[in-house]
């Protein structure tokens, strides 16, 4: 297993949550910005599935050391995380109800070598 992955949501205020999906990326990989450029590899990208309950606002925020680095095997500059990096979607319900969000996060890993193929993990948070 090159990533381990974790979802959590935050309250941050009456009807507003932080969700939160934690990849720790194990050495030597690599794992992908949502920036990165077309013909590079696939970038981490989340799908949020439908819920009348919830709005989402924007696209997810990346907290984490971001490495910048020309890439030859592809020809351009990519943009990943070596070590751990947080995805944070704020989203907010539009009743005061409980809810889930749920999912599928799609990443790829490299190392200085080779890549693995793409992945989708699903995911399923409790907004309560």
């Amino acid at each position: 297993i090159s990533v381990t992955w974790s979802f959590t949501a935050v309250k941050k205020s009456d009807k507003v949550y932080e969700v939160k999906a934690t990849a720790i990326v194990q050495k030597p990989w690599h794992l992908y910005s949502q920036n990165t450029p077309d013909g590079g590899p696939r970038p981490t990208s989340f799908t949020f599935k439908a819920n009348p309950l919830v709005s989402l606002s924007g696209t997810p925020k990346e907290i984490g050391k971001i490495i910048v680095n020309h890439d030859k095997n592809f020809g351009v500059d990519v943009k990943y995380f070596s070590d751990k990096v947080e995805f944070v979607q704020t989203v907010t319900l539009k009743a005061d109800v409980k809810t889930n969000i749920t999912g599928i996060v799609e990443f790829m890993v490299c190392n200085d070598e080779k890549c693995l193929p793409p992945k989708k993990i699903t995911f399923d948070i409790k907004l309560q």
